[in-house]
């Protein structure tokens, strides 16, 4: 018979092999365990700098977001200051006519109602557009929307008041776009 055939003989069992590869761990218990508090450490790391970067890319599409949409709704700001003149031109114009009159010229008629037509509907527009007007007269001061063009000793009003407003404030969606001039009072 051969060997490998031979009933008599048996292999050992492989034990002390095993004695060999588990025994370098069992004497050096703490080098595994440093490894693996190692290695647990590095997930946290990596995990929180992953969180982070997260956190910077949403805040990061977030603020792109703002600013596409304020440069959609802002971008004719410009333009809605210079446009904004023509609506204090048709004011102006209805100011330098004479008062409406009974039997006044029927030419004076006309152009009256024409230019506060012509007003209302240009209005109405820049309203539509987010272009708002507001007479500030009556109103404490707020230097946020009103440039101070003079101060005028009343005892009528209270300190800080506006008087007169020459011009209105004008705003784009609750941005100013040009501050109201005024005329504000203070104590005699």
């Amino acid at each position: 018979m051969t060997h490998d055939t031979d009933p008599t003989q048996v292999e050992a069992p492989a034990e002390p092999a095993q004695a060999e590869q588990t025994a370098p761990q069992a004497e050096h218990p703490a080098e595994g365990d440093a490894r693996i508090l190692e290695l647990e450490n590095s997930v946290a790391e990596f995990k929180e700098k992953w969180l982070r970067a997260e956190a910077e890319n949403h805040n990061l599409l977030a603020r792109a977001k703002r600013d596409v949409e304020d440069a959609r709704q802002y971008a004719v700001q410009k333009f809605a200051r210079d446009v904004v003149e023509v609506a204090e031109n048709l004011r102006r114009a209805l100011a330098s006519l004479p008062p409406a009159q009974e039997g006044e010229d029927s030419v004076l008629l006309k152009m009256r109602e024409g230019i506060e037509s012509t007003e209302r509907s240009f209005l109405g527009i820049l309203e539509r557009h987010g272009i708002k007007s507001d007479d500030p007269a009556g109103k404490p001061f707020d230097a946020n929307l009103h440039q101070a063009m003079a101060e005028q000793p009343s005892a009528e009003h209270t300190h800080g008041t506006v008087i007169q407003a020459w011009t209105p404030s004008w705003t784009l969606h609750g941005r100013l776009l040009k501050p109201a001039m005024v005329v504000v009072a203070k104590t005699p």
